[in-house]
């Protein structure tokens, strides 16, 4: 069994002088740390080097161990950073996740650190996965007093594969973070899907027909809360779930998938018990 201690060892580092850091906060509209760390790497770096000052201690070590939580789970290894404080952030920096001035976000003042990339383990960043452990809400550990397993080593960095249509699950603000192999699989696919909110107990059945498959039928309701739908107009605002329920075949018609759209809602009271008004 190989540890992440055993790797910082054998690249010359002592791990009592590592942080281990797992950024996994969710911002508005999905983004996430793993989004800005795979999309805008200076971003990342930026929302990265200033912490609150309720972390200084905890964070008071010359190397800092990087690791991203991608939306379907598990700790990857985004880098090793030197890091020093080098005094407060100013009042109008702007957090690259929330993008409003961090000031706005916590009731601690902000520690800004000087870090740098180490290209020591460079290799390992994106390929490198270690078992975190239960304690996912403690975000920042000594390496030097948690083993973490190395679960698994990839040859490049890859995402997950898609799930298929009928074991796939996303929030509306999750969709432009979504794996470009996932984008073009839901947008080749027509069909009937499901909406639900876990906040307001209602759930919209609707059909994508466009030549954007499903994907494009979504990304109207990220653009707009509602897609045009009077149900969804006057709803309260949700991050709903968005989910498949049949996929139809590629000789079916628009006639045809609105068909099957109306059977969906029949079986499931969409009208009596939903936001479906047609």
């Amino acid at each position: 069994m190989l540890l992440f201690t055993d790797l910082l060892a054998k690249a010359g580092f002592s791990p009592a002088d590592v942080r281990l850091l797992r950024h996994q906060t969710k911002g508005p509209n999905g983004r996430t740390p793993y989004l800005l760390w795979r999309d805008q790497k200076p971003a990342f770096e930026d929302y990265q080097c200033v912490q609150s000052t309720h972390n200084r201690t905890s964070l008071a070590a010359p190397i800092w161990a990087s690791f991203v939580a991608p939306p379907t789970g598990g700790t990857l290894f985004a880098g090793l950073y030197s890091a020093k404080r080098i005094g407060h952030a100013g009042e109008h920096w702007i957090d690259p996740l929330h993008g409003v001035p961090g000031s706005t976000l916590t009731s601690h003042a902000l520690d800004r650190y000087e870090t740098e990339p180490i290209p020591d383990l460079a290799d390992y960043a994106g390929r490198l996965w270690i078992d975190w452990g239960s304690g996912t809400r403690s975000w920042v550990q000594r390496a030097d007093r948690q083993n973490k397993t190395i679960c698994e080593l990839t040859r490049a960095f890859r995402e997950d594969a898609f799930p298929g249509y009928t074991h796939f699950l996303a929030r509306i603000s999750e969709l432009q973070g979504l794996p470009a192999t996932w984008v073009t699989a839901l947008s080749a696919a027509r069909g009937v899907y499901l909406l639900t909110s876990s906040r307001t107990k209602e759930q919209y059945v609707g059909s994508a027909t466009g030549a954007n498959g499903f994907f494009g039928r979504w990304l109207n309701y990220a653009q707009d809360g509602h897609g045009g739908n009077l149900g969804l107009r006057s709803s309260e605002p949700s991050d709903y779930q968005v989910s498949i329920l049949e996929v139809s075949g590629s000789a079916a018609t628009q006639d045809d998938i609105v068909a099957i759209e109306q059977l969906w809602k029949r079986k499931l009271q969409s009208r009596e018990m939903g936001l479906n008004r047609n």
